[in-house]
């Protein structure tokens, strides 16, 4: 009979519905429900990976140990990026900045390669740059910084055999991005106003 066969087979809604689990959509059998369908997955699909790149975020390494910074630290950051680069605490401060303009991985990326151009033995190094390379360098990484094509290239070549100076290039390169675009923004930010006022205040009480 023409009605029991209509009836064996799973309805238009339900079709799937097993596999797809918590992502399938209303059981609506008008045609509109196709957009609100896509709009819903791919909210789903963009949500894992913001989670993973907040359980990231929280566990990246904490603020250089220094001490506050003086009233003269802080006004020559003015002067020059390389003074804010200088010390712990003008990194820390630069630091901190570049997290409101969520770039943090630019300063990480300077600081990780700093701490492996010290290393000597050839294994740690190893181990370092691969780390640095999945941190940073990769594509897949939510902390990936961006670096031109030659520059990774160039690295790609050296993975196999990593020196502490395999990220000198592209170490040089985040250098002059932070320089060119976030250091001015910095200089003028509520955040470095701030902190001069309160040393500017601190020092005429004094």
């Amino acid at each position: 009979m023409p009605a029991a066969q209509e009836t064996t087979g799973p309805a238009p809604g339900q079709h799937g519905a097993g596999s797809r689990g918590s992502n399938a959509c209303c059981f609506c059998w008008c045609c509109c429900c196709s957009c609100s369908c896509l709009t819903v997955r791919n909210q789903e699909e963009q949500r894992p990976r913001r989670a993973s790149h907040e359980l990231r975020r929280e566990d990246l390494p904490t603020c250089e140990e220094s001490p506050s910074p003086t009233l003269e630290e802080v006004s020559a950051w003015a002067q020059s990026f390389d003074k804010v680069m200088l010390t712990p605490a003008g990194r820390n401060a630069f630091r901190e900045f570049l997290r409101t303009e969520f770039s943090e991985e630019n300063m990480l990326f300077w600081m990780a390669c700093e701490e492996l151009k010290k290393e000597a033995n050839k294994t740690v190094i190893e181990e370092k740059a691969r780390t640095i390379y999945e941190d940073y360098i990769s594509i897949l990484s939510p902390k990936e910084v961006s670096l031109d094509s030659r520059v990774r290239e160039v690295i790609n070549r050296n993975m196999g055999e990593p020196s502490q100076h395999i990220f000198d290039d592209a170490q040089l390169q985040i250098y002059t991005l932070m320089h060119r675009d976030s250091y001015p923004r910095f200089m003028n930010s509520a955040l470095y106003k701030d902190l001069l006022q309160s040393l500017s205040e601190k020092s005429v009480e004094a």
